[in-house]
């Protein structure tokens, strides 16, 4: 027998619950240290119950409501660094959004003055529903055939997708080629090393699985660029988000979030360069 498996279920509670409790101090302490928390309290505000932003589970709790707005606050951060160079309209694309949140949180911030036309894509028909039940466009569809739609919009919003795709070159290379966007901004899981994800099959756990729940491929910085600017883009900007602080006791956290989470997310944001896309000749 497994010496997890003589725990009795209430102090697994327990040691789960103090275990969440000292993360959720941890990313508080992240996002002060980051300059988020003022980010972070504005979007509260925007839109104070994040509880259905999934659609296989629910935000519940201290340190899942912690996580995700910690995570928020990083994306938006990000869309702040370029929707400011748009004076008079703008076309958002959302792939992958699951409950039109980052465009409520955009509207919230930012329509005053600026026109703002959004467009949210997933596979999942439950958060297209969702998404359409608070007025904003959404469409069912695969992020790989967007190249169908003849969307053409100034920013694409890719947050925590494309670890989940199968084919991410391809995708962001059609993206790049059928598309006259101005920027794709994205985020995905941060590791120093690369590695598949894959994680059902490395725990053999048979149950059903989908890709909004399934990693495939999750990279370090460094490689994630070498596949952008083979895909057809230049890096703008980038940045790291940890859910620790780098200073003071709570930084032992770091040890944690590596062996129950993600130190983190990185985030870039991406202008179209052909430049190493074009000396590939099998697209």
């Amino acid at each position: 027998m497994n010496i997890k498996d003589m725990i009795p279920a209430k102090v697994k509670a327990g040691l789960k619950t103090n275990l969440q409790s000292i993360l959720t101090r941890s990313i508080r302490c992240a996002l002060k240290e980051q300059g988020l928390e003022k980010m972070a309290s504005r979007l509260e505000e925007i839109i104070p119950d994040i509880s259905k932003q999934y659609s296989l589970f629910e935000v519940k709790g201290s340190y899942l409501n912690a996580k995700v707005r910690g995570m928020h606050a990083f994306q938006m951060s990000l869309i702040d660094k370029v929707i400011r160079n748009f004076n008079d309209s703008i076309v958002i694309v959302d792939i992958g959004d699951s409950a039109g949140t980052h465009m409520q949180y955009i509207r919230g911030l930012y329509s005053k003055g600026l026109k703002i036309r959004s467009l949210s894509v997933n596979l999942d028909e439950k958060a297209v529903v969702k998404i359409r039940s608070k007025g904003l466009e959404a469409i069912c569809a695969k992020a790989e055939n967007l190249e169908n739609y003849n969307i053409n919009p100034d920013i694409f919003l890719c947050f925590e997708t494309l670890e989940h795709l199968m084919d991410p070159c391809k995708f962001l290379n059609s993206l790049s080629s059928n598309t006259k966007v101005k920027y794709l901004i994205a985020t995905v899981p941060y590791l120093a090393n690369s590695r598949i994800g894959l994680h059902h099959i490395r725990q053999c756990d048979r149950r059903d699985v989908y890709a909004e729940n399934t990693h495939i491929f999750e990279l370090s910085p460094d490689d994630w660029k070498l596949l952008i600017r083979h895909s057809g883009w230049r890096v703008e900007n980038e940045q790291v988000y940890l859910q620790y602080p780098m200073r003071g006791l709570w930084r032992a956290t770091r040890s944690l979030w590596r062996k129950n989470d993600f130190e983190g997310f990185y985030g870039f944001v991406l202008s179209r360069d052909s430049d190493w896309s074009s000396k590939y000749k099998d697209w």
